[in-house]
């Protein structure tokens, strides 16, 4: 007989009462249907407990009532005991983060925030919006020892930080990084940080959804923002004093950094974001070298569409990304694209061959694919036309 894992036949039962849940919605009004909710729900858990224990479903006698196997105490949760190894893993490397500002006699508490230690060097991971404004710096570890830390480098765009303490305490393993390219919505993932200075809280969720994007906390030459794609959403508890702190999967995987919660009282309400792992593999050792990170550059504006303005404009489709305006005396003047305001207007379809269905898929590509210097090759649609633009990428400003 065909072994069903656990987890999946808690799933099962939880779809099979959410079908029945739903069927019973659908009736129609006129009709007059009597369920017995408990008898389906003694189904449900006998069907499960039978396969779990390979044996025969019985589920109602006929006559005196519903008759089921028992719950079989190996009827476990492998998920409880994931979650229960994974903060044992990973707890030890996640910090908590005092920010000061210096006076003449004493420092005055900014704030804090979430952290994870991520090399025997001593260097830890966290948001930029968690240290800015900073002169001074303490770390905590979850055994209570404290240490100084200095900042190394920050990124505003991608809001993410370094910072480096001298010296780690006994035992601590850095954190593993996981990949955020291969995360599919529904994964359960587990954030660990200190909300509202409780150390050491975790939280479970699963991804709520993914390719968001998160607003830079400074605004763009010209006006409008930067922003950072593929950003993850999840309804794992993400609270101020989370931000920084490690987004993992069930495998104690860092696949994000919490940063950012989507609520009108500031405090969680099921839409949390995460920064993805692949910016902080990419981000972080630049950070640890330089102190900065150069992104490249295009110098355009630009907008996705819908159907009225593809109209508007005569475009031949929806997908792509628009050039609203080109920037004077950057790499897109320089390599002829043309905006709004010239004839016709570009319509970015493809850069290097990778089809750009919007403006993110743009972005996405510019920040985790490209590099200062490089010459790519976009191709657009101009005049109805497809023509193939080479273009060298300069750096953000």
């Amino acid at each position: 007989m065909k072994t069903i894992k656990k987890p999946t036949l808690f799933l099962i039962a939880i779809l099979l009462l959410t079908a029945l849940a739903c069927q019973a919605a659908n009736v129609d009004p006129a009709t007059t249907v009597t369920i017995n909710e408990d008898e389906i729900v003694q189904e449900v858990v006998a069907t499960v407990s039978a396969q779990q224990l390979d044996q025969p479903v019985v589920v109602n006698d006929g006559e005196a009532g519903v008759t089921s196997t028992q719950f079989s105490s190996t009827f476990n949760s492998d998920l409880e005991q994931s979650l229960v190894s994974v903060y044992e893993q990973v707890n030890p490397a996640v910090v908590h983060i005092f920010v000061y500002s210096e006076s003449e006699n004493f420092n005055i508490p900014l704030g804090s925030g979430s952290g994870f230690v991520i090399d025997m060097d001593g260097h830890v991971v966290t948001n930029n919006h968690v240290v800015t404004d900073g002169d001074s710096y303490e770390v905590v570890f979850s055994d209570g020892e404290r240490r100084r830390a200095t900042i190394v480098g920050t990124d505003v765009d991608s809001d993410l930080a370094v910072i480096k303490v001298e010296s780690l305490p006994a035992n601590i393993t850095p954190v593993t990084l996981g990949s955020s390219s291969q995360l599919k919505v529904g994964q359960f993932v587990i954030a660990i940080g200190n909300p509202f200075g409780e150390e050491g809280s975790m939280s479970v969720g699963i991804i709520s959804g993914l390719g968001r994007t998160l607003e830079s906390q400074r605004a763009a030459d010209g006006g409008g923002r930067y922003s950072l794609p593929q950003v993850i959403q999840t309804d794992a508890a993400i609270n101020p004093g989370n931000s920084g702190g490690p987004l993992l999967n069930l495998k104690g995987e860092v696949v994000g950094v919490n940063s950012a919660i989507l609520s009108q009282s500031g405090t969680n309400s099921g839409v949390g974001f995460s920064i993805p792992v692949d910016a902080v593999t990419r981000i972080a050792p630049v950070l640890i070298r330089d102190g900065a990170y150069v992104y490249p550059f295009m110098g355009i504006r630009m907008t996705s569409l819908d159907i009225s303005l593809q109209e508007e404009l005569d475009l031949p489709q929806s997908t792509g990304t628009y050039v609203t305006s080109v920037s004077p005396s950057t790499p897109a003047e320089d390599a002829g694209l043309i905006g709004r305001e010239g004839p016709g207007g570009d319509l970015i379809i493809a850069i290097d061959g990778v089809e750009v269905k919007d403006s993110d898929d743009l972005i996405s590509y510019l920040v985790f694919e490209a590099e200062v210097g490089q010459t790519v090759d976009l191709t657009v649609i101009r005049d109805g036309v497809e023509v193939s633009v080479p273009l060298t990428l300069g750096e953000r400003p």
